[in-house]
């Protein structure tokens, strides 16, 4: 499965790519993509660990760049 999500307060494409190999790191996380020109998180994984994926996700973003936030 594949989701999309809206990024708000992304301010350096450095922590952008940080945040993605973070992300590409979870379990059950297939691929990942931050971009940072549109401001969007691209998960592909597992349906049925989506909801856990993201939360683990949330918590990479705002330990890199704390103001940036994830709009589910």
């Amino acid at each position: 499965m594949k989701k999309t999500y809206k990024l708000i307060d992304l301010e350096c494409a450095n922590c952008a790519a940080k945040m993605e190999n973070a992300i590409k790191k979870i379990d059950g996380v297939e691929n990942a993509k931050v971009s940072f020109m549109t401001q969007k998180l691209t998960i592909e994984a597992d349906e049925s660990a989506i909801d856990g994926i993201i939360k683990e996700a949330a918590a990479i973003c705002k330990r890199i760049e704390p103001d940036c936030k994830i709009v589910f």
